[in-house]
């Protein structure tokens, strides 16, 4: 009876947490997306890109 009493606290105690992660993880994801497409939309990557569709599609 004494574990299940401290099992029911226990989960008490983290709810809201996998919410809390599941806010981290998109935060994250947001900032990363950001960060590759002002990555991506500069003139130097852009014309790596390009240099590297123009190499694959030659062969």
């Amino acid at each position: 009876m004494k574990s299940a009493l401290w099992a029911r606290q226990l989960h008490q105690e983290e709810d809201g947490l996998a919410t809390a992660e599941y806010g981290i993880v998109m935060l994250a994801a947001v900032g990363f997306a950001g960060l590759l497409v002002a990555v991506l939309s500069s003139g130097t990557a852009r014309g790596l890109l390009t240099g590297i569709i123009e190499r694959a599609l030659s062969f």
